[in-house]
């Protein structure tokens, strides 16, 4: 099959659904003469998860296109980044990430043996490679070596110096693994620049680079490794599949940040060229896109359902799954897998007399600074007639603008001069390119037919008024909940409407000083 594509087919292949290619006339030109050498990298740090599925779909791509791929197993570089990987667990993990990693390609069906795999160390202490070092350190200024690795190195308040070794490792391994380019996530376009600008210092030539997009998490920020909540590990059983899905940020009508429609786009497409929403006979039967447009559309418009998403998502992955769950069912990939990452002992309490920290870190409802609103204008949103653009005074100088999608379930006449129920203290997001200050606060139900109604304050609440948990009068709201912290999104899990129509949290009411927080009829619905 390979022998039939023209350069022109190749670049495709190689360049489909990434988000930038730096070098693109030197990949053109290289095609035209032979195939392509290029290669992808990865520390072996946490357990990889279902997000390594993206760049896993682009190694099939480089295959069809003829490519010859290396994958470095990047053992140094786990040590380098922080110890993120302790000296006496490298060799098990890259061990575990060899078979991980192979278990997931054989998944898709890639095949192993047109493979090259390196780990890092096999190289990266050789007496040449560690004199390139020392001739890169003599040229790289400070700023630019930790700027380089800003995205990808851990960011701590005291930082070690082998964090500043790592963009120049990267950069080196482009010329050591003799490859014309390196394959990474757009994080890593720093580190690419740095190895643009430094390689041909030591006489070596620029390499090109190519970058997919960040796959955003369950929780709508980057899926981290070393952030449960933000990801399904490759081991996940069925059932915790289930209830992370079911937990993950998938707004109606949001097609930004939202994992759930990413790992369609950039995993489930590129393998199988078409998806399936699957829905009951009653409301229409399964449903087959053979265009990720046309998906992403019907998802804005609301015509693809949230939970039908993720239902499908579910059944897709699952199958993705199964065969690396059967491969680590042997005792020798459970050993391996429990040895590498041993259970860790529950951290400590604070020490006596920090109680602040403690503070800090208990995740609890007074941290949500929720607020009574009143709408004062309403409109459809410009760039999208599935949300509104709202203005809702919160007691503060100016009103705040609020996006929410709730154009097919509540008519704008009916939120206007509307007093609403407001969280207030989430990091500004854009939706459809407008800012959205704050988040509705409404009560919902799932599945086909779904409502949703906007929370009701107490009557004759005022803006600006202080929603708040029973027992949870006195603690104080943080400035900004900050993304990789997950607050509002553990707290959300224990929302839920009751059988009277009051909004709670594990039991307890939400109020203000003059009542209760109600909805209209959803008893038993979730609050979102």
């Amino acid at each position: 099959m390979t022998d039939n594509l023209s350069p022109e087919e190749k670049y495709h292949l190689i360049t489909r659904n990434l988000q930038e290619v730096l070098g693109e006339e030197k990949l053109k030109e290289i095609l035209k003469e032979r195939e392509l050498k290029i290669y992808w990298g990865t520390a072996t740090t946490g357990k990889p998860h279902v997000a390594y599925f993206v760049p896993m779909s682009k190694i099939a791509d480089f295959l069809k296109a003829g490519c010859e791929v290396t994958i470095l197993f990047a053992d140094l570089h786990a040590y380098l980044d922080n110890m993120k990987a302790p000296w006496d667990l490298l060799e098990l993990r890259t061990k575990y990430y060899e078979q991980v990693i192979k278990a997931m390609l054989e998944s898709i069906e890639v095949p192993l043996e047109k493979l090259k795999f390196v780990k890092g160390t096999d190289f990266q202490l050789s007496r040449e490679y560690t004199l390139d070092v020392y001739k890169l350190s003599s040229t790289v200024t400070q700023h630019d070596a930790k700027k380089a690795g800003a995205e990808v190195v851990k960011q701590v308040d005291h930082p070690l110096l082998s964090g500043l070794l790592y963009p120049g490792l990267q950069a080196l391994d482009e010329e050591y693994l003799k490859v014309d380019a390196q394959f990474g996530g757009v994080d890593q376009r720093k580190i690419f620049t740095f190895a643009e600008k430094y390689l041909p210092s030591l006489g070596y030539t620029k390499r090109i680079h190519m970058m997919n997009p960040m796959v955003p998490g369950l929780t709508g920020g980057k899926m981290s490794s070393s952030e449960e909540e933000s990801k399904i590990d490759l081991l996940d059983r069925k059932e915790d599949v289930k209830k992370k899905l079911k937990k993950a940020f998938c707004e109606p009508g949001n097609i930004e940040n939202n994992g759930v429609l990413s790992f369609v786009k950039h995993v489930i497409f590129p393998l199988h060229s078409e998806f399936v929403i699957k829905k009951d006979e009653k409301w229409g039967g399964d449903k087959t896109y053979t265009a990720f447009g046309d998906l992403e559309k019907d998802f804005a418009e609301e015509l693809v359902h949230p939970g039908d998403l993720k239902n499908s998502v579910e059944a897709a992955l699952n199958k993705l799954m199964d065969p690396i769950r059967k491969k680590f069912e042997s005792p020798e990939l459970r050993k391996l897998t429990n040895t590498a990452y041993p259970a860790q002992s529950k951290p400590k309490g604070p020490a006596k007399g920090n109680p602040q920290n403690a503070e800090e870190d208990e995740v609890v409802p007074s941290r949500l600074d929720i607020r009574v609103g009143k709408v004062i204008s309403v409109e459809k949103h410009p760039e999208a007639d599935s949300l509104y653009l709202e203005k809702i005074d919160v007691g503060e100088a100016e009103p705040r603008t609020v996006v929410s999608g709730l154009v097919a379930f509540v008519p704008a006449s009916e939120l206007q001069d509307r007093l609403v129920v407001l969280l207030c203290n989430l990091k500004p997001q854009k939706m459809r390119g407008i800012e959205s200050q704050a988040m509705l606060l409404c009560a919902s139900t799932e599945g086909e037919g779904r409502r949703v109604e906007p929370l009701d304050p107490p009557t004759g609440s005022a803006p600006g008024e202080r929603v708040f948990v029973e027992g949870y009068e006195a603690g104080k709201p943080d400035d900004e909940l900050k993304p990789k912290k997950k607050v509002f999104e553990k707290l959300q899990a224990d929302f839920k409407i009751s059988g009277e129509c009051v909004a709670q949290w594990s039991e307890k009411n939400f109020m203000t000083k003059l009542g209760l927080i109600t909805c209209k009829s959803l008893r038993g619905g979730n609050i979102s």
